[in-house]
């Protein structure tokens, strides 16, 4: 992709900032060579506070600025504490304030939703058109049939404590409704006609759309029975497929910037932890990860096995669906993708998911790039996603084939893959799991 000469510094802040500005606009120049004028205004926990000729002031990460400017705001006293500076914020800035500093992120013990997160209010309730709304404190959910209130609590509670989840785990991930929304949105169909009809995949039991930003799907994917005019809770119900896909929706911004192994695999890992009532015991990951080996291998006759590591790892997306194109070959994919992130996460070198942490830290840097650029007023959204910039402003790199790779180094490290495979056979023989990498 071309690179920008220019561009507006719109990104994301964190922490807390110090008291001082500096006075006298300069260039400042990102790690990608765009160049910008704008005053120093302090710091904000690792981002630099910039104001720029418009007289906006915005936050910016210090690590994708030059050298040179990161060896600038240091001569300034840049990246200490203080009190928090009385500045203007980037427009949806504030809901990045909680993102925990990279030294500072831990892996929990249990995350439990708040009640006020799942506090229901029902919008629409129309029999006429099959339109039921509700609205949590962070979702929307349209239903086609009325549901019952424990039922409604009930889905309302998976999907917030899903998100509770992905905010807590140190990827550094903090969950935000699309541009333009102020809540994320979900579609419940009464059928699998229905939710088929709607774009939902044949094979599948619901799905998140990254096209129209909605997660789909079918009340017989949940478990549901209708007693009179309204749905109860079955026998059946299951969170599983919830927590997959509610993953997808909230790491959207990323998933542009992730290889597929990393996609699935992520919204596998957090599907793998046990969940109760509002609760999930992150900390009993190691019994969630060999309860699913268990029945992989029990129940679904898969060899624990990642045949060819190396093209594992590299796989573009037309690869992927080309090793997924029956419903058992994309249900082992799934699966060699949850081995590989838990290993990551777990069982890598130091055994606290340093590698990845850093990994999906320099991914945030990539879709921090990408929201500075679509919030720019220079660039024009249209009608499907299509969207137009000047000739001198382009976007960063949203290549497919070279987007998700960037910073896949970070995981590999100085490893031959040869010595990679064996590493990953050693950490998941400490844990009494015995799985083949070639």
């Amino acid at each position: 992709m071309r690179k920008s000469p220019c561009r507006r510094l719109i990104l994301l802040a964190l922490g807390f900032a110090c008291p001082f500005s500096y006075a006298a606009t300069r260039s400042w120049t990102d790690s990608s060579g765009r160049k910008v004028e704008a005053e120093f205004s302090g710091m904000k926990g690792d981002s630099v506070l910039l104001k720029l000729t418009t007289g906006q002031t915005v936050p910016f990460p210090l690590a994708r600025l030059s050298d040179e400017d990161q060896a600038f705001v240091k001569t300034l006293g840049g990246g200490g504490g203080g009190a928090p500076a009385a500045s203007a914020q980037a427009p949806g800035a504030a809901l990045d304030v909680k993102r925990v500093p990279l030294d500072k992120r831990v892996w929990p013990a249990q995350v439990v939703v708040p009640a006020r997160s799942i506090e229901i209010a029902a919008v629409t309730e129309s029999v006429a058109e099959r339109k039921f709304v509700y609205q949590s404190e962070a979702f929307e959910f349209t239903s086609q049939a009325k549901l019952a209130g424990s039922v409604m609590k009930e889905v309302a509670r998976t999907f917030e404590a899903t998100r509770s989840l992905i905010d807590t785990l140190p990827w550094g991930i903090v969950c935000r409704p699309p541009a333009g929304r102020s809540r994320f949105l979900a579609a419940l169909y009464e059928t699998r006609a229905d939710y088929i009809a709607a774009g939902g995949p044949e094979m599948s039991g619901g799905v998140y759309s990254s096209g129209d930003k909605i997660f789909k799907i079918p009340f017989p994917s949940l478990g549901m029975e209708k007693r009179g005019q309204t749905y109860f809770k079955d026998d059946n119900y299951s969170n599983g497929t919830l927590v997959h896909e509610i993953t997808h929706q909230l790491m959207d911004d990323y998933l542009g910037f992730l290889p597929k192994w990393v996609i699935e695999g992520t919204a596998e890992y957090t599907e793998m932890l046990p969940y109760k009532s509002g609760t999930f015991r992150a900390e009993a990951h190691k019994s969630g990860i060999k309860e699913d080996v268990d029945v992989w291998e029990k129940r679904e006759g898969f060899t624990l096995a990642i045949p060819k590591l190396e093209q594992m790892l590299t796989m573009n997306r037309d690869q992927w669906d080309e090793e997924c194109s029956t419903s058992q070959k994309m249900r082992d994919m799934y699966h060699r993708s949850q081995l590989l992130v838990y290993y990551f996460c777990h069982l890598d070198g130091d055994g606290k998911g340093t590698r990845f942490i850093q990994f999906m830290d320099a991914v945030y840097g990539q879709v921090a790039e990408l929201r500075a650029f679509f919030a720019d007023p220079r660039v024009k959204r249209m009608d499907g996603g299509r969207f137009s910039y000047p000739r001198d402003f382009p976007p960063p790199d949203m290549n497919p084939a070279s987007a998700p790779f960037k910073h896949l180094q970070i995981l590999i490290g100085e490893r031959p893959y040869p010595k990679l495979a064996q590493e990953i056979m050693d950490g998941y023989k400490s844990i009494g799991v015995k799985v083949t990498v070639r």
